[in-house]
């Protein structure tokens, strides 16, 4: 069985910049362990004839099919534009 010591704790947080006190690296200790516990319990079971799911709900696509319609008139766009030029809008530049 697979168990985690303090000094991983510490690791984990340091590389998380975490400031994790020995009170805490303790209690963290303790809950990862009861998780990993936990973990290896699933590992024994026999899944050999269990089909994998990417859901565990029967669950459909319930959005409208994506057809294509037609868009806004230019004009209408251009309305909403604070600056346009020769049809198209004018954005501030971002590139030297």
């Amino acid at each position: 069985m697979t168990s985690i010591s303090k000094d991983q704790v510490k690791h984990v947080a340091h590389l998380a910049r975490l400031a994790v006190t020995e009170e805490e690296a303790e209690m963290f200790t303790k809950q990862l362990d009861a998780i990993i516990d936990f973990a290896e319990q699933l590992n024994e079971l026999d899944t050999t004839n269990v089909e994998p799911t990417h859901h565990v709900l029967n669950m459909k696509n319930i959005l409208r099919e994506d057809k294509p319609k037609e868009g806004l008139p230019l004009e209408e766009v251009l309305k909403n534009a604070p600056d346009h030029q020769d049809g198209q809008i004018k954005v501030p530049s971002i590139l030297e």
